[in-house]
């Protein structure tokens, strides 16, 4: 049997229709999902344009899988036949290292990726580790869950790790992640500030969840967040001014990094040094943190605000990611 896929041929190309035979056999602890929808990240399109050199081509990108569970290896023993669950950027790891039986996957130096090496979402179906694989909460609709697979982990890790109720966290960038980022942070209880270039963002950033919006472009709103904040989150791929940002964090405080910034990071040891202040970054979230943190956003309303297209305008979703007019996830519909 042949799935259907959308797949570029070659570097930087538009998507193709594409098919594929569907694995004969599965190992013991793999399950084949039927793709409902998929999200379009923006790892996605770094892999399509190989900015990584991990690509090989085809490639049949997408790793924020919602769908159901159609064939499953002897071993697996959590899931059912038909149950509904979530596929993110990890699809399996060595399960045995140092990090593995710490309950680390995606430090594992074996971790496997989602449509690296192996198909992606864009397709009918997707083969994945089990283990790796998440039950739906069912007051999660789909087309907002998916989402979750990828940006909403990679903004829950952070806040999970280094918050508590009534700290004040900034949120750096009002987008696919930082959007997410907002509501985590608001249902976790704490003070959200956000901030962003674009003055239009105001009202929508205020009912995701900020208390307060600041235009980062606006240096005596910038200068009146001095010192002010427990968690500083950035969700922007583009480089900043990393001693300015480093300035609104307080003693003890930490800038953690989660967008794909460009460039160096470069400031003054002192500014770390005088405040005890740090720079951290993280990716995705382990295994414990992906159920913890779906079932979080079914028990809190957080959702993904996404545009939803079917599988064949693949081109149009990924067009409207590039130019950054998504508002704010695009999740393709396969069936």
């Amino acid at each position: 049997m042949t799935v259907r896929a959308y797949a570029a041929m070659a570097a930087g190309r538009p998507l193709e229709p594409y098919t594929y035979e569907r694995p004969s056999s599965l190992g013991p602890f793999d399950v084949e999902l039927e793709v409902e929808c998929c999200g379009i990240c923006h790892s996605d399109i770094h892999l399509i344009d190989n900015d990584w050199k991990v690509s090989t081509y085809p490639l049949i990108p997408g790793h924020e899988v919602v769908g159901t569970v159609a064939r499953m290896g002897a071993e697996v023993k959590h899931l059912t036949i038909g149950q509904r669950v979530g596929l993110g950027w990890q699809c399996g790891s060595c399960m045995a290292c140092e990090w593995c039986e710490r309950g680390e996957e995606p430090c594992c130096d074996a971790h496997q990726a989602t449509c690296v090496g192996h198909p992606g979402g864009y397709a009918e179906y997707v083969v994945a580790d089990s283990r790796f694989v998440f039950p739906i909460p069912d007051t999660l609709p789909s087309e907002a869950a998916a989402p979750l697979m990828c940006g909403g982990i990679t903004v829950y890790t952070p806040l999970a790790r280094f918050t508590r109720p009534a700290q004040r966290v900034g949120v750096i960038g009002i987008g696919g992640l930082g959007h997410l980022a907002l509501q985590f942070a608001r249902a976790m209880g704490c003070e959200v500030t956000a901030f962003s270039t674009s003055p239009s963002k105001e009202a929508e950033a205020k009912r995701l969840g900020a208390h307060e919006f600041v235009v980062s472009t606006d240096s005596q709103a910038m200068a009146k967040r001095a010192g002010y904040f427990d968690l500083l989150i950035s969700t922007v791929s583009a480089d900043l001014d990393w001693p300015q940002w480093l300035k609104l964090v307080r003693k003890l405080g930490r800038l953690q990094i989660v967008g794909a910034s460009p460039g160096n990071i470069s400031v003054p040891v002192s500014m770390l040094i005088g405040g005890q202040k740090s720079i951290g970054a993280t990716i995705i979230g382990n295994r414990a943190t992906i159920r913890e943190m779906l079932e979080f956003a079914a028990r809190h309303g957080v959702r993904a605000q996404a545009e939803v297209m079917p599988l064949d305008r693949v081109n149009d979703a990924i067009a409207r990611v590039r130019a950054n007019e998504a508002r704010y996830r695009m999740v393709l519909k396969v069936r």
